[in-house]
This record gives C-alpha cells, sequence and structure tokens, in this order.
C-alpha cells in the first residue's frame, strides 16, 4: 500500500497562502515561531539540535514538545484546513524533518529507498536514492532524515547511514553500519533515527564491536564505540541527547536493555533490562527532571528509573512501573506529566504522574499511537488513522477537535505528527484503489 502525505492549518484560511493539496505528507495549517533557537549546554535537562526548524526525529529536543503559540484551540468537524498533499512517497513509515524553505523525508520507491525534498507547497525540489528498499515483512522505510549544517544524514533498514547535501541530494559519504561493526539486522529491519551530536553522528549497530557509536559527520569515520553487550543486537529505537550532573549522556535501547553512555567517550554508564520474546524496544526513551523512562512492550512494561551519580559512576534505579506498553508512539513529558498510549494490553491514552508512576486519568476514545504537544493541546494520530487534538485537565482529557485521515480503515498508520509554523504535518495512506 502506497503512502502519502498532508498538511493542515490550525489557523483560519488567509487569502495568501497556497491552499493546494498534498498526498502521502499532508499538511495542516497549525502555527509555530520562527525558529526555535537551542544551543548546547550542561545544565540539566535535553540538549537541543543547533538547528532552527524541526531538523530531527521528534523535534529539536527529540520529546515531541513544539514551542508553538497561538494554535486553534477546537477544529472544524472536518479538521484543519487542508493545505496540500503530495502523492508518490511509496511505502514507508517515516515522518519529516524541516528545515528553511524544505521538508526531507523518505518512501520506498519501487527497489530503493528514497529522499524526497519538498518545497512549502508540497513540490519536489530534489530525489536522492539511500541503498534498496526493504522487501521483508512490513515493507517500507522506517527511519527519519537529520539535519546538521547543511547537510542530511538518513540510515537505511538495511544499515547504510549516508550523508547528503541537503541544497541538491549529492551523496557525501556512506558506511555500512552493520558490516562495520559485526551487527545483524533485526526481524523489522533497522528504524533508528540517527541523533547528531555537534561534530559527530550516533548509531546503534548493537553489533559485537559496538553497542553504539559516534561517526565523524564529515567523514563517516569511527571516532568513538561503546563496548558491545554479549548476546545484544540492535532494536527499533532512536537515542536521545541530555545534561545530567555536569555531563552530557545518551540514552537509548537495543533488543534487551535500555542503557546510557557518555556523549563524548562512549563509556556504558548504566543498562536496565528490556527483554520480550519478540526483541522489540521501539519507543525512544524520555528523560525528565533526573530520570529516564524505557517501555518494552510483551514483558514489563513503562519503568521509571532514576540516575544517581557516585564519583565517575551514574546508576540507574528502578523507582516505579506504570501499566503502558507502548511500542511506535513513545510519549511526552509536559509539567510532570507523562502522556502516552499502550499497545496490547490496554491501547487507550493514559496520563502518568512522572514522580509517582500513578495513572491520573485515561482516555478510551482513541488507540495507540504517537503525539506531539503544543499551546495546551496533544496532537495525536492514532494507528487507525484518526488524527485528535485533547486538552489535559485536571480531570482528564477534554477532545477539542478530530478527524478521520484515512476512508478506509487502516491499523498501522504509525507515523509521528510534526507541528511547525503553523502547520501539522501528516503522513497516511494513499486510498486510490
Amino acid at each position: 500500500m502506497q503512502y502519502r502525505w498532508m498538511t493542515t492549518s490550525n489557523d483560519t484560511p488567509k487569502p495568501d497562502l497556497p491552499w493546494r493539496t498534498i498526498c502521502t505528507v499532508l499538511a495542516l495549517c497549525v502555527f509555530v515561531p520562527a525558529g526555535i533557537p537551542a544551543a548546547e549546554t550542561v545544565a540539566d535537562g535535553l540538549i537541543a539540535s543547533t538547528e532552527h526548524g524541526w531538523p530531527q526525529w521528534r523535534g529539536p529536543r527529540r520529546d515531541g514538545l513544539s514551542d508553538e503559540k497561538g494554535l486553534l484551540g477546537e477544529w472544524p468537524q472536518d479538521g484543519p484546513p487542508l493545505l496540500w498533499k503530495f502523492d508518490g512517497l511509496g511505502l514507508g513509515w517515516s515522518s519529516p524533518i524541516i528545515v528553511g524553505d524544505r521538508v526531507y523525508i523518505t518512501g520506498d520507491v519501487g527497489g530503493d529507498l528514497v529522499l524526497f525534498a519538498l518545497d512549502h507547497e508540497g513540490k519536489v525540489q530534489w530525489r536522492a536514492k539511500n541503498g534498496a528498499a526493504w522487501k521483508g515483512s512490513y515493507p517500507g522505510s522506517r527511519a527519519c532524515c537529520a539535519y546538521s549544517e547543511g547537510r542530511l544524514y538518513h540510515l537505511n533498514a538495511h544499515g547504510r547511514l549516508a550523508c547528503f547535501d541537503s541544497a541538491g541530494g549529492a551523496e557525501i559519504w556512506a558506511a555500512d553500519i552493520l558490516d562495520r561493526f559485526d551487527a545483524e539486522n533485526p526481524t523489522w529491519a533497522i528504524a533508528e533515527c540517527l541523533l547528531v551530536d555537534g561534530p559527530r553522528v550516533i548509531v546503534t549497530p548493537g553489533g559485537k564491536k559496538a553497542l553504539i557509536a559516534a561517526l565523524d559527520k564529515q567523514t563517516g569515520q569511527t571516532i568513538w564505540t561503546t563496548d558491545p553487550i554479549q548476546g545484544e543486537q540492535t532494536s527499533y529505537s532512536s537515542p536521545i541527547l541530555f545534561a545530567y550532573a555536569g555531563r552530557r549522556l545518551i540514552a537509548n535501547c537495543s533488543s534487551q536493555h535500555g542503557f546510557g553512555v557518555d556523549a563524548d567517550t562512549g563509556q556504558l554508564l548504566w543498562t536496565v533490562p528490556m527483554t520480550n520474546r519478540y526483541l522489540v524496544n521501539v519507543a525512544t526513551p524520555i528523560y525528565g527532571s533526573g530520570s529516564v523512562f524505557y517501555v518494552t512492550s510483551y514483558a514489563e512494561d513503562g519503568r521509571l528509573y532514576c540516575l544517581k551519580q557516585d564519583g565517575q559512576e551514574i546508576a540507574a534505579q528502578h523507582v516505579w512501573t506504570a501499566p503502558i506498553d507502548t511500542v511506535t508512539g513513545s510519549g511526552v513529558l509536559v509539567d510532570g506529566t507523562l502522556y502516552a498510549a499502550g499497545y496490547q494490553k490496554a491501547k487507550q491514552w493514559f496520563a502518568i504522574d512522572w514522580e509517582t508512576g500513578k495513572t491520573l486519568y485515561e482516555h478510551n476514545d482513541l488507540t495507540t499511537g504517537a503525539a506531539i504537544y503544543a499551546d495546551g493541546r496533544l496532537y495525536i494520530q492514532d494507528e487507525r488513522g484518526t488524527v485528535a487534538l485533547l486538552k489535559p485537565t485536571p480531570n482528564g482529557f477534554q477532545t477539542t477537535g478530530k478527524f478521520q485521515l484515512t476512508a478506509n480503515r487502516v491499523s498501522d498508520a504509525w507515523a509521528h505528527p510534526v507541528l511547525l509554523n503553523h502547520r501539522l504535518y501528516l503522513r497516511c495512506y494513499n486510498v486510490k484503489p
């Protein structure tokens, strides 16, 4: 089945906006400031990209939070006005990134993984290939791109990590991560969204030569590696970068563990168990107030670990377990409340107290999916293709907008929404017969 992408608007229509349709990526107008300034810091908290816009997986801080203000508090019955849509992305679940006047997104087209650069009217500016398409179970592109200093970085389903010129799509260098680090592709193929940290690109091969590695973003040469864990493989998660106790740290998941490493040296600092029968750990870890949240489905569910420093060592101590088994959606942490959805045990949305793990309330109207947060609202796309605007209140979620992205019933609309410059970007199915 082909996918498309749409953009919708969260503003009222304005005469000078190009109200076109885009397919496989939907663009809906919603409202964000001209850019989010970000700078590396050792103050406790997530470390943002130094690039403006939405330059990487889940936004500037990889947390699904947008600084956008002045958005519609309620949607019309059919959702925000459609700006444009673009057909032809091929198969895939990757989300777009947005920098300057370009939208970058991937799809498997025929036998190739293709990067697309679109303008803000949904017109293709260039296309480039990053190796072969994934033809195995659940065919389609997985990971989104990362942008840094005029270059795009992307990891395809087969472990081909490539660097491209963002202006025209020319390939600058490429590396076979599985071969370099003696690693194996997992059952449903690599899905990691790369992290760019200053001069380095961070990748998690989970191989016999490295659990996680940093490559020089200019050349692709290895800068540091983290010692492998025996019997470990990569999984489907993507890393976060944050500061704790004056140190820059990276947290991610492999096939059987959540872990943390020193971002400057690769030193392994902690591991926590995350084993399930499918070796599937997908949800991006979440950091807040000195603690890291990991979630694994089919097993122990969501668990919070408090970080404790002892000299140069950092340990992760289990604090609480919550009854959510998130897979593709991850979650968002806002003012001490974690919002996330379950997958198998409870396919609904939860508000969970970050300190205690107590469920504050649940929402049964949407199934499992992905969310971003902006201007006091959650923007949710569930796996059935329902898009909803939810306002968290002390007593529960208030639905202030909802529409169906697809005419036909689906069960794997897993792409994460993106929100920038008043526009909500959604990837959906092509529903042509």
